[in-house]
């Protein structure tokens, strides 16, 4: 299980002599698989199949495929200029919250602080939300005619033409009907913005508007209910003030026989705002989950008919409750409902942390990080694959996105491990399976880690900590099952010329990690918090690009020289004056400060003299070279018809328009990518409002806790089943929110697993949903730049993907594997005296982690069926013994006793502690004996043969 030697040259196959072996079985008997002849296997894949010719995708084809899968319109012209400009105010609005809070005040010189606004908590959710909605409903199209109802009505006219004639009135007016219907709502090729678009977007705008001007209000009605607000006919009159006031009392008088215009204006805006969430629900994550959580609402009702004595869900019975009741929880409300915990986590670390994934990415920091993975491991045995592995670990630190870093990272991955020999099935579920890793994978994650903060109340610091070793033990697991199926079927890496050497490109985009460097500091180090050390880390790469961009060998001298006095000057006004430079020329004035302080203040202003000197040199020399620069392709598209755009084309060849625009396009992308995080966190937070207001979380947690019986391996089996069921097709963080909120209390009163494992055993199986069949999401985007079939390709990335679902019932009954100690809410990360403490850290720490990393080269041996020799059913059956005996054995521990104490025999075996080493021991050696048998039997089979390989599936 060794990878080939490094210093032997490798190619893109099998040695010379060999047929091509793929992973289907089938083989390719020439020694050139770019030499084709004439004849083919029946059963083998076409030439264009293992070559991989012609399946390099570009990014057209790319960014197709992503919005196949997401829905999202082609806007073009003023819609699209629209959509960006919306989405960069959005993104500038909550770059000041995470650098200002959420006051919003000026300074200017000679005049001071100019305060424009202070915000509460609603006000910048309501806000937040409300930007989401704008862009979710000029980005996705209420229906593009092929739905069910679309499909249905559409027979409607064809009907009556068939039956009435053409020319028959009642076919005329069905007609015109259709017209205007499709006029209205339908959007065929997803590339115009609609009538209803335009009504939801007003009205989704009156809904924050009404949140900001109208505040004193809204925390007097929070008192004394919704229905006592001023009407819709009073708040409309009361819009003609001044000279308009005359028109006041008629316009109310009009207004108020007009139906539903007597109702509480503050009521109206909150059901309309949560129907509006419904609805861009419905267009952005499915009608699925626009469903489950509207049934939450319609049960929040009614949910008063099931009376306490029914069978069975009388449980569910919950008080009467009125719509207004209903709408001030779900609407006015920062503690449960629409701008609940959700949002809230979502304003203050979700946005921040998407925007610097999308400033990364459009740096040109994820195609440098493929580059980098292929230079590590491209040449080494199956290494296309292993590269794949690593390129979405490392996309899955800029994204976190399991669809859109499966065709990102797939587009260029997948056609070179089919070209090496992989079939597409196995290559498609390669990228699905790694890319799904990305939101485990520290130090970014995905959205729900940053709810866990919320919920949990543990420092972000302490969430990558836990989530660190297990992350590694997925990508370790991946790793071994393809270099398996690479030594099964004679699959090499790329030829040294193909790839990239390592040490010339580190030296061509070291900066690319220093971003992530200064966040695991701030995190970890520093001990900040989450927002401020985003914030801070985006100022770092807005730095370092803006220095990227201007230099080059004639100014690398005078620019360094030139920030380095700047900085030096900044550093003596603060030590002499207390206020910087520009403090300093306006007549401001302050306290002298330690060398120290001073170093720390100018320091925080050192970003901003990169910048600004940068920028200076880039507008001497604007078409100066900047060799290190290289910009994703999106941003030189951007640039070019920006440039187009204002008629001005050779603009898009200067060095400051490019880092403008690489600016912008960083916070158009960081905002479109979070209008499907926002939606679905404040569609997903209406779930926990309900079950909070109608008081049906303890009675749920006690019918949970009957049915397991008390059971801790039927709890998580319940809460592992669901979180797969729930999240076919769902994001991540809805599942992980509805399921916290359904089981999460039940988990942490019903075992003394520590919470922080609860939350991350819920997440990883939310994670798993996204290559499961028959959804599989992150599959179907692989099958899509595979061109495999969709299902085969999310069964074959499920099996991959085998270990992330033992491992977190490793780590939920054996919590030292997570590096923490202690039961429920009372438990830590370890730290120095855990270590040294060898009585608990060996056996509980230390011998778990081992556990786990030989329990997934066991079971990749399983799901492969190949480790130095072919490995037979029975050989298969007793690696599965011995992975889950190293990884797991709580679990078999746990259920042994259930199963015994069930049919009355005493179900107590032991120390836990002494039966799971006894038990982990009995896995090893059992692993041991497999290993040295299989050895034995490679050795005595004779050389492979150039025939047909044995199938993976």
């Amino acid at each position: 299980m060794t990878d080939s030697d490094p210093e032997r040259p490798a190619r893109d196959g099998p040695d010379d002599g060999d047929a091509v072996r793929r992973t289907d079985g089938g083989t390719d008997d020439r020694t050139d698989p770019r030499e084709p002849e004439g004849g083919s296997d029946p059963n083998a894949d076409t030439d264009e199949d293992v070559d991989g010719a012609g399946d390099e995708l570009s990014d057209a084809e790319a960014e197709e495929i992503l919005e196949g899968i997401e829905r999202k319109r082609t806007l073009s012209a003023g819609a699209a200029v629209a959509v960006s400009a919306i989405g960069i105010v959005f993104s500038l609005f909550q770059i000041w919250l995470a650098a200002r809070g959420f006051i919003f005040e000026v300074s200017l010189p000679f005049v001071g602080e100019v305060r424009l606004a202070a915000l509460q908590l609603l006000q910048v959710n309501a806000i937040h939300v409300a930007f989401a909605l704008v862009l979710a409903f000029l980005l996705f199209p209420p229906t593009d005619g092929g739905g069910r109802v679309a499909t249905r009505l559409s027979r409607v006219v064809p009907a009556l033409e068939e039956r009435a004639g053409t020319s028959h009135p009642l076919t005329n007016a069905a007609k015109g009907l259709r017209r205007g219907v499709r006029w209205l709502v339908v959007d065929d090729e997803r590339d115009r913005v609609t009538p209803v678009d335009v009504v939801c977007i007003v009205l989704a705008t009156l809904t924050a508007v009404y949140m900001v001007t109208e505040f004193s209000e809204i925390q007097q009605l929070r008192v004394l209910g919704l229905d006592s607000g001023r009407t819709i006919a009073e708040y409309v009159a009361g819009l003609f003030v001044g000279p308009l006031g005359v028109l006041s009392g008629p316009v109310a008088a009009v207004l108020g026989a007009v139906p539903f215009t007597g109702v509480s204006y503050a009521f109206f805006l909150g059901a309309v705002g949560t129907l509006l969430v419904l609805e861009a629900t419905r267009r952005a994550l499915g009608l699925y989950l626009m469903l489950i959580v509207a049934s939450f609402i319609v049960y929040a009702r009614w949910g008063f008919i099931i009376t306490p004595d029914t069978p069975l869900i009388g449980v569910l019975s919950i008080p009467e409750g009125s719509w207004a009741n209903i709408v001030q929880n779900l609407w006015y409300n920062t503690e449960n409902g629409v701008f609940g915990i959700p949002v809230t986590v979502s304003v203050q670390f979700i946005y921040i942390f998407i925007l610097f994934g999308a400033f990364l990415e459009m740096s040109g920091a994820g195609q440098w990080f493929i580059e980098l993975a292929y230079s590590a491991t491209g040449t080494r045995k199956g290494g296309p694959a292993k590269a794949s592995i690593l390129a979405s670990g490392f996309m899955g630190t800029i994204s976190g996105s399991s669809i859109a870093n499966t065709v990102t990272t797939g587009a260029f991955t997948i056609p070179l491990m089919k070209r090496s020999g992989y079939r597409p099935e196995f290559a498609g579920a390669v990228e699905a399976s790694a890319s799904s890793g990305g939101q485990i994978l520290p130090p970014v994650m995905g959205a729900a880690a940053f709810l866990m903060i919320e919920f949990i109340g543990v420092p972000f610091s302490d969430i990558i900590i836990a989530a660190t070793i297990p992350a590694i033990v997925f990508f370790f697991g991946v790793w071994v099952m393809v270099h398996l199926e690479a030594s099964r079927a004679g699959i090499g890496g790329l030829s040294r010329d193909d790839v990239v050497d390592i040490k010339s490109h580190l030296s061509r985009g070291w900066f690319y990690l220093v971003p992530l460097v200064l966040l695991l500091y701030y995190l970890l180090v520093e001990r900040l918090t989450v927002a401020r050390s985003a914030w801070f880390t985006l100022v770092a790469i807005m730095a370092l690009i803006a220095f990227v961009a201007a230099y080059n060998e004639r100014t690398r001298v005078p620019l360094v020289a030139t920030i380095a006095v700047l900085f030096l000057a900044e550093l003596g006004a603060f030590l002499t004056s207390g206020v910087g430079i520009v403090g300093l020329l306006t007549g401001a004035s302050g306290e002298s400060r330690t060398f120290v302080e001073a170093l720390f203040a100018a320091g925080g202003t050192l970003g901003t003299i990169i910048v600004l000197v940068s920028l200076v040199f880039m507008l001497l020399r604007p078409r100066g070279e900047s060799p290190l620069l290289n910009f994703d392709d999106a941003v030189d598209t951007a640039s070019e018809r920006l440039a187009e755009g204002i008629s001005r084309p050779r603009l898009a060849e200067t060095r400051p328009f490019r880092y403008v625009t690489f600016i912008g396009k960083s916070m158009d992308s960081g905002a479109r990518t979070s209008t499907e995080v926002v939606v679905a966190v404040a569609a997903a937070g209406i779930i926990p409002g309900v079950v909070s207001a109608t008081g049906l979380g303890p009675n749920l947690t006690a019918l949970i806790k009957a049915v397991a019986g008390g059971s801790i391996v039927l709890l998580l089996l319940f809460t592992a089943i669901a979180s797969i069921i729930l999240g076919m097709g769902m994001p991540t963080t809805v599942t992980y929110i509805i399921l916290v909120s359904l089981l999460g209390p039940a988990i942490a009163q019903s075992s003394n697993i520590p919470l922080l494992a609860a939350h991350l055993f819920i997440l990883y199986f939310g994670v798993i949903a996204d290559i499961t069949p028959p959804v599989a999401v992150a599959a179907y985007a692989a099958s899509g730049v595979a061109k495999s079939d969709p299902f085969r390709t999310g069964t074959k990335a499920f099996s991959l993907s085998l270990n992330k679902a033992i491992v977190p019932f490793a780590f939920a009954l054996t919590p030292g594997i997570l590096l923490l100690r202690g039961q429920n809410e009372d438990f830590r990360v370890l730290n120095f005296a855990d270590v040294t403490e060898v009585t608990y850290f060996l056996p509980e720490v230390v011998i778990p982690i081992i556990g786990v990393f030989v329990g997934v080269v066991a079971l990749g041996a399983t799901v492969i069926g190949y480790f130095y020799s072919p490995v037979g059913r029975t050989e298969r059956a007793l690696f599965v013994v011995s992975a889950f005996l190293l990884m797991a054995p709580l679990l078999v521990l746990n259920a042994a006793t259930d199963i015994l104490s069930f049919v009355g025999i005493v179900g107590n075996v032991g120390e836990p502690l002494v039966v799971d080493l006894g038990l982990r021991a009995a896995g090893a050696v059992l692993f041991g004996a497999l290993t040295l048998k299989n050895r034995a039997a490679s050795e005595k089979q004779p050389p492979r043969p150039a025939g047909r390989a044995e199938a993976t599936d």
